[in-house]
C-alpha cells in the first residue's frame, strides 16, 4: 500500500515484520458483498468533529465517490477506513476485518494513494515498486511480474530507472497509483489523486481506474475535486458537509433530486406572446419569463425540446437560441453545502 507522510512511515513500520502475502484466492474468500461500511463513525480533534456518526455502505466491485467542500472531513474519513487514523467512535469494516482492531488485515487488501504523495526522492521508481512489492511479502517471481505490470500503469518511460526526485508532479502522481496497487489488493482508496495533473495524464489515470473496477472487479473509494469525472465514473457519490453525511445516491439520481430540467429560450420582441402558445405541451411544469428569456421547466427536458420548438416556430417571436440545461453535480453541491465545487478547487 502508498500512503504519504507519517501516514507512509506507520504502514512501512507495520509491514516490516513476518507476514505472508495473501494470494488471490485467499482474498477472494475474504471478500464480502459489503466491502466498506461504517457505523456510526467519528473522529474529534479536541473540540472540532471532523467527522460526525458516518454511517456507509460500499458494495464489493463498486466505484463509490466521495465529495465534500474543504474541512469537510473527506480525508479524515479516508485515514481512518485506511487504518492510518483511530475513530473517536463508532466502528467500520473494510474488506470483512475490522479498521481498528484488525489493522494488518485490511491493510494486506487495500491499496491508498493520498492526497500527498510522499516518495523517496533518492530512489529510482522501480526501486521504489521493488520494496513496495517486498514489503508485501511477494516471491521474487512475483515481485518481477508486478513491477513490470504496475509500470504500465504509471506509464513513465526511460524515466521509471532514474531518481524519483528528477519527476515532474504528474509523474510522481501516476507512480504513487502504480505503488498502491503493487499487491493487487481489492479495495483501492484514492484521495484526490489526479489534483495538478495535466489534462492529458489525468485521463490515463482515470482510463486505468476505471479499467481496474470494470475488468477486475475492484472496490475503489475516491475524493476527487473533478466532478465530470465524479459524474461519469462513479457508481454511486457521497456528500459529505460539517463531517456529516448529507446526501448519497446514483449522479443521476442526485441531479434529479434537486430539480427538473430547463429550456432557455432567448427571444426577440416580447417573450410574453410565447407563454401560451407552451403552456400547453405536455411535461411542461412551468413557464418563467426572465427579461428576454423564457425559462420552460419540465421533467423530461430531451424530449420536450422538440415540441417546444415546433411550438416557438408557430409564435410571431423570433428565436434567437434555444438551449436545455440539464441539473449539474455542482447544482446539487450548491443546495447541499452552501458552495460550488468546481474543476480547479480544492475539494
Amino acid at each position: 500500500m502508498k500512503a504519504g507522510g507519517t501516514g507512509r512511515r506507520k504502514l512501512r513500520t507495520a509491514m516490516c515484520g513476518p507476514m505472508s502475502y495473501p494470494s488471490r484466492s485467499l482474498l477472494a474468500m475474504n471478500s464480502e458483498s459489503v466491502a466498506i461500511s461504517a457505523a456510526g463513525l467519528a473522529r474529534a480533534f479536541g473540540e472540532v468533529n471532523a467527522v460526525n456518526g458516518v454511517d456507509l455502505s460500499v458494495a464489493s466491485g463498486e466505484m463509490y465517490g466521495f465529495l465534500g467542500p474543504n474541512g469537510a472531513g473527506k480525508s479524515t474519513m479516508v485515514r481512518m477506513l485506511t487504518t492510518l487514523l483511530r475513530p473517536t467512535s463508532g466502528s467500520a469494516r473494510v474488506a470483512g476485518f475490522d479498521v481498528a482492531q484488525e489493522t494488518e488485515a485490511v491493510r494486506l487488501r487495500i491499496g491508498v494513494a493520498l492526497q500527498d504523495a510522499a516518495l523517496d526522492p533518492k530512489q529510482t521508481g522501480r526501486e521504489l515498486l521493488d520494496l513496495q512489492a517486498r514489503l508485501y511479502g511477494l516471491a521474487k517471481r512475483d515481485r518481477q511480474r508486478r513491477v513490470d505490470e504496475v509500470i504500465q500503469i504509471a506509464n513513465i518511460g526511460d524515466a521509471i530507472d532514474r531518481r524519483i526526485s528528477t519527476y515532474s508532479g504528474g509523474m510522481a502522481r501516476r507512480l504513487d497509483l502504480a505503488a498502491a496497487l503493487i499487491h493487487e489488493p481489492i479495495v483501492l482508496f484514492l484521495d484526490e489523486p489526479t489534483t495538478g495533473l495535466d489534462p492529458a495524464s489525468r485521463q490515463t489515470v482515470w482510463e486505468e481506474v476505471g479499467r481496474l473496477n470494470r475488468e477486475l472487479g475492484m472496490t475503489i473509494f475516491l475524493t476527487t475535486q473533478y466532478l465530470e469525472e465524479a459524474d461519469a465514473l462513479c457508481d454511486r457519490i457521497g456528500i459529505i458537509a460539517d463531517g456529516k453525511l448529507v446526501a448519497e445516491g446514483t449522479p443521476t439520481a442526485l441531479k434529479r433530486a434537486i430539480g427538473t430540467d430547463v429550456i432557455i429560450v432567448r427571444v426577440s420582441g416580447d417573450p410574453e406572446l410565447v407563454r401560451g402558445r407552451l403552456a400547453d405541451i405536455p411535461d411542461v411544469e412551468r413557464i418563467d419569463v426572465r427579461g428576454d428569456q423564457v425559462l420552460i421547466s419540465c421533467a423530461h427536458g430531451a424530449a420536450t425540446i422538440s415540441p417546444v420548438a415546433v411550438a416557438l416556430a408557430d409564435s410571431d417571436v423570433e428565436v434567437r437560441d434555444l438551449t436545455l440545461r440539464t441539473p449539474t453535480l455542482d447544482d446539487v453541491f450548491l443546495q447541499l453545502t452552501g458552495g460550488h465545487l468546481t474543476e480547479g478547487t480544492a475539494a
